[in-house]
């Protein structure tokens, strides 16, 4: 397996705009910032541990000078007692001593620092260990006859930065923070509110208050989206305006029909033109329902599962067997004519192809599921997609309406996406068919 770092980069950036943009904003100007503060700060260091340095090799080599003017003992006492109380350096002359064989710890700003001064002041044989004592150095000089030890507080040779570094990071990080999320808090509102609007939409819910706002760009999608949204009202009016003119026109003749038939002695081909007729006068129906959609009815708040109990009933009523299970609160908003419909029309195929029906409503997180299933003769695996075709008809086996317009599912299906859901079909453990009506919360 190849390992692809841009490809695990990618999986592991966030996913939503307000934070990569916070990503975008804040993570330059905290890498210039920690660049910048690490450069200035790096050099102050060093120029404070220079004169540090300087300072405290300037004492050593006055105290090394006044011994070699006078190398007794009482000289070394007196010197090393005013070296603790006034210089606070802890000083020893050690004589017929020599450098430690291990090599001096040359390496750090410190060490670098010492020596410089050390060779330019002193300009003699010379050891120095930064890392055996935590809070001291350790600086020894080969003078003629012995060795002058000096142990020197760290603090008073160096200058600790590691924690002014990190306190500087942290607090310029923070002011950067938090003015970025105030600035783009606002800025990104107005862009949740447009796509909270589309999904609002999408699912056949209103809008009324939803005006553009926020940066130019997202005004303009948001202008667009109005405009979309009222061209798609205005083009279902027109169309439902057309519909209902046709279907004036064809209820007329229909009625003479009806009233011309109702004047014939009854007979039985009398009978079956009054089947034609009302045939007719339902796949008008269907016809009409399925052109005019389900934009008009408003959204409201409904019970689900009353909705589920009374549609229950009108199935029994029918003489089709239902049983029927809830769980958790179905409260949702719907436009509740229209998905009556839309259940309906699923569990009457379910009920008119199969001797038992079994109807589950769940809710969970993000959405409520209605699961139907039966015990009939089921839909072949290749066409459980293509009986949502309008007009489609299954020649072997079960349709949405047998005899009638092969509308029933199409409907069905447009009455769920028109809410934000969906339906879909497979095979039921009940033997049969099990349809899977989803509609978001």
């Amino acid at each position: 397996m190849r390992f692809r770092p841009f490809t695990m980069m990618k999986r592991l950036m966030p996913t939503g705009l307000y934070t990569r943009s916070l990503i975008i904003i804040v993570a330059p100007m905290v890498i210039l910032q920690a660049f910048v503060t690490y450069v200035f700060m790096e050099r102050h260091w060093q120029m404070v541990t220079e004169r540090l340095s300087q300072k405290t090799v300037a004492d050593i080599a006055l105290l090394l000078s006044e011994y070699e003017t006078n190398p007794t003992p009482q000289t070394a006492t007196q010197l090393s007692g005013r070296a603790n109380r006034f210089l606070s350096l802890s000083i020893a002359f050690l004589p017929d001593d020599q450098l430690p064989s291990t090599p001096s710890t040359s390496y750090g700003l410190l060490d670098r620092s010492l020596s410089d001064e050390i060779r330019t002041r002193i300009n003699k044989p010379f050891w120095i260990n930064t890392e055996q004592y935590s809070d001291y150095v350790d600086i020894r000089i080969l003078y003629p006859g012995g060795v002058m030890r000096v142990l020197a507080l760290r603090s008073h040779v160096y200058a600790a930065n590691s924690h002014i570094f990190i306190a500087w990071m942290v607090g310029a990080s923070l002011v950067l923070l938090t003015v970025a999320i105030l600035f783009l808090r606002n800025q990104i509102r107005p862009i949740e509110r447009l796509a909270q609007a589309a999904e609002d939409f999408g699912m056949g819910r209103d809008v009324p208050s939803f005006k553009p706002q926020g940066a130019s760009e997202v005004r303009r999608a948001a202008a667009a989206f109005l405009e979309m949204r009222e061209r798609i009202r205005r083009q279902i009016e027109q169309r439902t305006a057309m519909l209902t003119g046709v279907s004036h026109d064809l209820r007329t003749p229909l009625t003479r029909f009806k009233l011309q038939l109702a004047m014939l002695p009854d007979t039985p081909e009398t009978e079956d033109l009054r089947a034609d007729v009302r045939e007719m006068e339902r796949m008008l129906e269907d016809y009409l329902e399925f052109a005019r959609g389900h934009q008009r009815e408003a959204t409201a708040l409904t019970d689900l599962g009353e909705l589920l109990a009374e549609i229950q009933n009108d199935a029994q009523r029918n003489g089709h067997s239902v049983a029927l299970q809830v769980h958790g609160d179905l409260d949702l908003p719907l436009r509740r004519n229209a998905f009556k419909r839309c259940l309906t029309n699923v569990i009457d195929n379910a009920g008119k192809y199969a001797a038992h029906v079994w109807v589950t409503a769940v809710r969970d997180e993000d959405d409520i599921a209605v699961v139907v299933d039966d015990d009939g003769a089921g839909i072949p695996e290749d066409q459980l997609e293509e009986v949502f075709r309008p007009f489609y008809r299954l020649d072997a086996a079960r349709n949405l309406d047998a005899g009638g317009t092969g509308l029933g599912l199409a409907i069905a299906r447009d009455i769920a996406r028109g809410h934000g859901g969906d339906v879909q079909l497979s095979r039921s453990p009940m033997g049969g068919l099990r349809a899977v009506i989803h509609v978001p919360v």
